[in-house]
């Protein structure tokens, strides 16, 4: 299957204005967690120093993904039962005002109450979000769109963490504010968006359904929880390798994450020509390839240059691995059970981010720096070579409008 330059994803993002609001949809994931992230030792200052507010505070990033992991479930049965587009219309609703609401809030508690609130929201956002991916395309455009989707949270996160950097500096609230601006997007949102109409059966004839696809669709989201574990080690204890290596500043650890997440944009952009080539299991062995080649980059680090080199290869190959997960389990599905499936994907990516730290931080205190990233890196080249031993399989979707 041959991908020209100029189709899919070129024609997909600049041409059909559905793609583009599920790309600017895809961006608010990197928005919840990390905007906060430059503001949280001003935010200390402004509470009572207890080792109850500091734990608090701490939670304040990862509280919208434990939201997320709960509720998401149930806004998959929903969105299959309700319809897409009002989920995703309500949910950037909800998320602009629980997410600005941290600029004005004085009590932690109902800080933290007001993150819970913006995970659900960003639940039933990238539920709809991913049904609709769905909804609108397959084959070709399925996959370009997966593939613009990690490129899109990458430059995101890019945007959304700097801007907040330079806010933080002025007020550790003003972060909050940038939450709001979703806000702005739902008068295109609501042009754009519609609802694909579906035929849901009745209790007497269900739908038919393809042997299996629940089985491969879990399999799939188990390996988006795998992948992302192993990736956010970086963004987790990155800045602890580089005071390790005796590199503490807050600037170094900023640059080399804006490195791995330019990077994965990039090569994000380029996955659906490459996949076209080469298939997917061979874009996954190219994708583990360069995810060790980085971590064994930071194991051997020798300078502040090779550690800018392994944190760009490990965003390029996370970027290049996420896709084909996404775009696979989807075109599995049922068009009825997208949300099923919407749900299943947007578990897996807080789910692994969730467990990250949980898995990586036992690892480093028994073993150390050098031992657990060059240990990432045998183990992704094993899962390269794993995925060289697959049979490549050609997707029997249909084009896609």
């Amino acid at each position: 299957m041959e991908i020209s330059a100029s189709s899919p994803e070129n024609a997909l993002i600049r041409r059909d204005p559905r793609a583009v609001a599920l790309l600017l949809a895809a961006t608010l994931t990197v928005m919840a967690a990390a905007t906060i992230s430059p503001a949280l030792p001003g935010l200390q200052q402004q509470f009572p120093a207890t080792d109850s507010n500091a734990f608090l505070i701490r939670l304040l990033v990862p509280a919208p993904s434990i939201a997320v992991v709960l509720t998401a479930a149930i806004c998959g049965r929903i969105a299959d039962r309700r319809g897409r587009r009002r989920m995703l219309l309500a949910g950037v609703v909800l998320y602009a005002l629980a997410g600005s609401l941290g600029a004005l809030l004085t009590d932690l508690h109902m800080l933290l109450a007001s993150r819970l609130i913006l995970g659900i929201a960003l639940a039933t956002i990238m539920t709809a979000q991913s049904a609709l991916m769905g909804d609108y395309f397959t084959g070709d455009r399925l996959q370009a769109l997966s593939g613009a989707q990690v490129s899109a949270r990458n430059l995101g996160g890019l945007l959304f963490i700097t801007l907040a950097g330079f806010l933080a500096m002025i007020s550790p609230r003003l972060p909050f504010a940038i939450y709001a601006l979703p806000a702005l997007l739902l008068p295109f949102f609501w042009r754009v968006i519609v609802e694909v109409q579906r035929s849901h059966g009745t209790s007497t004839a269900p739908l038919p359904e393809p042997q299996g696809w629940r089985l491969r669709v879990r399999l799939l989201a188990l390996g988006q929880v795998a992948v992302t574990v192993v990736f956010f080690t970086m963004p987790t204890q990155l800045p602890f390798y580089l005071e390790f290596r005796g590199y503490p500043s807050p600037a170094m650890t900023g640059a080399a994450l804006g490195m791995m997440m330019l990077a994965g944009g990039i090569a994000g952009l380029r996955y659906s020509a490459i996949c076209g080539r080469i298939g997917h299991a061979r874009v996954w062995a190219v994708a583990f390839g360069l995810m060790a080649a980085g971590f064994a980059a930071l194991a051997g680090a020798s300078g502040f240059a090779t550690v800018l080199a392994g944190a760009a290869s490990i965003g390029a190959g996370y970027a290049l691995a996420i896709p084909g997960l996404i775009s696979l389990s989807l075109a599995a599905t049922p068009a009825h059970r997208r949300g099923w499936t919407g749900a299943r994907l947007t578990i897996a990516a807080f789910l692994g981010q969730f467990l990250s730290p949980f898995a990586s931080m036992p690892a480093l205190v028994q073993w150390g720096w050098q031992a657990c990233a060059g240990g990432l890196a045998l183990a992704l080249s094993g899962a390269a070579l794993l995925a060289l031993l697959l049979k490549p399989r050609t997707m029997a979707a249909p084009t896609g409008t």
